[in-house]
């Protein structure tokens, strides 16, 4: 049977299946992921070679899998830290999913991925009495001049019950607005604005009960403040950083269930220190090529090395995709010497974030920046992701379209 037609088979199944409910927010959840066109897609676009014939020959059945990590919840279609993005991601199969922490002007906690996004991940400019209260008020673009179109709103601009009153839209901005109507304009062509006109905003709590519900795991990020710390007199990094977990023992979540992140070692040692139970799987987001100059083929780079990681009671390591992957002399896509390291540490890997570099036609960005010589076409999107998966030995990966990891997952025996 050729691909299409399996896909398709499959998904009138699913339309008749009976659904999983998942009570507490009313979501009822199908039995199995559904997973669309999009890996099918990749598939088929894949080099010639025994991994396509493998992948291609796949028809299911296609289950959750914690190797599945929804990055922001299903942020490539849908607007990241919404409900909507959570939901859909859980429907695809993620077994874990994401909410990026942070702070309120009364210290109260919010899934964004930046403090200071609001005026790109939310309508926050098209409130005047809150797009008012932010850090830096929308500036239109001046050609003349050539000043780009900016603004800065934070989530500490604003109270809980302000910020519940936002809708989340796709992340983006035009740098080239007049207006703030135009500056919110902004979503990536390769993107959609398809499922973006009534984004449900999370608060953190609301993200632990929803996750909850659709039968994940939980990855909360501590995100660095973008103010000074103290915020308001005492409120601590420490105090944050409490805050957070404390949330998940309220509400009766296992430690075991929860893989705290941060890219802070500082916060990871504190969790070590005052909540062991969720220290033994903080996940440590590798960030020292921005600030260190860490490169991943010179281990005098890394510092702290992988061994002191370890010791230091950090277990799991979390870089990002081209960290992992360097090219042979064949120009194949291999594992790294910081992956090999790490491995040979005892520490282990979770990567991030596959389906976030847009088309890979052109080699990728970001992401894929130590192999782009070997990438040429989106379907290196499940090669890279076989590499990672079998060579480097990551235990999960996270995904701005879920679907793929789960379909990678479950045609590869993966739990």
């Amino acid at each position: 049977m050729s691909i299409g037609r399996s896909f398709f088979a499959l998904f009138a199944l699913a339309l008749v299946a009976p659904a999983v409910p998942a009570a507490a927010q009313g979501v009822a959840l199908p039995r199995e992921a559904q997973i669309g066109p999009r890996p099918f897609y990749l598939v088929d676009k894949m080099k010639d070679g025994p991994l396509k014939e493998k992948l291609g020959q796949c028809t299911g059945p296609f289950l959750k899998s914690d190797f599945s990590i929804g990055h922001r919840g299903a942020a490539l279609m849908f607007p990241e830290h919404s409900k909507e993005s959570y939901t859909a991601a859980a429907r695809m199969g993620a077994g874990v999913i994401e909410c990026d922490v942070t702070f309120t002007k009364d210290r109260q906690l919010v899934c964004r991925h930046s403090q200071c996004d609001l005026h790109t991940t939310t309508n926050i400019l098209s409130v005047p009495a809150l797009a008012a209260k932010c850090t830096q008020g929308f500036s239109p673009a001046d050609p003349a001049t050539g000043r780009k179109a900016s603004a800065k709103c934070c989530t500490s601009d604003i109270t809980l019950a302000e910020f519940k009153t936002l809708t989340a839209k796709m992340d983006g901005f035009n740098p080239d607005a007049k207006t703030a109507e135009e500056y919110q304009n902004g979503t990536p062509r390769w993107r959609t604005d398809l499922y973006a006109t009534s984004g449900t905003l999370m608060t953190h709590d609301e993200s632990i009960a929803l996750i909850k519900s659709l039968g994940a795991k939980f990855t909360p990020e501590l995100k660095a403040p973008e103010v000074p710390m103290p915020f308001d007199g005492d409120y601590s990094q420490e105090k944050y950083a409490t805050q957070m977990l404390q949330a998940y023992k309220a509400a009766g979540i296992p430690a075991s269930d929860v893989f705290a992140q941060s890219f802070s070692l500082a916060d990871i040692l504190y969790w070590v220190k005052t909540e062991p139970d969720f220290a033994a799987q903080a996940v440590y987001l590798e960030d020292r090529y921005e600030k260190q100059g860490l490169d991943p083929g010179k281990p005098e780079t890394w510092k702290p090395s992988m061994a002191e990681l370890k010791s230091s009671g950090v277990r799991i390591l979390a870089p990002p995709i081209w960290t992992m992957l360097t090219l042979n002399d064949k120009k194949e896509i291999v594992p790294s010497e910081y992956a090999k390291a790490a491995k040979t540490a005892g520490l282990d890997l979770i990567g991030w974030s596959l389906e976030r570099d847009g088309p890979l036609n052109k080699g990728g960005t970001f992401y894929h920046s130590s192999v782009k010589a070997a990438i040429d076409r989106d379907g290196d999107t499940l090669t890279v992701l076989d590499v990672l998966a079998k060579q480097v030995g990551v235990r999960g990966m996270f995904s701005d379209w879920p679907a793929t990891t789960t379909f990678y997952a479950s045609c590869m025996g993966m739990k």
